[in-house]
C-alpha cells in the first residue's frame, strides 16, 4: 500500500488507489467494461444456477418416491428413495467440509508460525 498523498497521484496511475476506490466505487481503467464481472453480476449467475439446481432436485425427489429399506448402526427403517440419497449425499458433503476446514486451520497455523519466527 502507498503512504502518497492524494494530492501526490498521478491522474491515471493504475497503481494508485484513488478516492473512489477507497468509498467502494471501482476505478475505471482502459478497456475495462465496469458492467461484466461485478460482485451483483456474480451473485446473479448464482442464484440462475441455484435455482437450476434446485428444479433438478426437485424433479428428483418427484420421481423417486418409493420406499426403500434403510439400515445404519442398528437401526432399521423404511424411508423414501430420495430422502435417503439426499441424507447420504449431505452427510458426505459435510465429512469433505470437515476435512476441508481442517486443512484450512492447519494451513493458518503453519503461517502464523512462520510469520512469528
Amino acid at each position: 500500500m502507498s503512504t502518497a498523498q492524494p494530492s501526490d497521484r498521478e491522474v491515471g496511475d493504475p497503481t494508485s488507489q484513488s478516492d473512489a476506490a477507497t468509498s467502494g466505487d471501482e476505478v475505471p481503467t482502459p478497456g475495462h467494461d465496469p458492467l461484466r464481472g461485478s460482485r451483483t453480476s456474480g451473485t446473479w449467475i448464482a442464484v440462475i444456477a441455484l435455482s437450476l439446481l434446485l428444479l433438478l432436485l426437485a424433479v428428483f425427489i418427484l420421481q423417486n418416491t418409493q420406499k426403500v429399506e434403510v439400515a445404519f448402526l442398528g437401526w432399521n427403517g423404511r424411508a423414501p428413495l430420495a430422502a435417503t440419497l439426499l441424507i447420504a449425499a449431505a452427510a458426505g458433503a459435510l465429512v469433505v467440509a470437515c476435512a476441508g476446514v481442517l486443512r484450512i486451520l492447519q494451513l493458518r497455523r503453519r503461517v502464523k508460525r512462520q510469520r512469528t519466527a
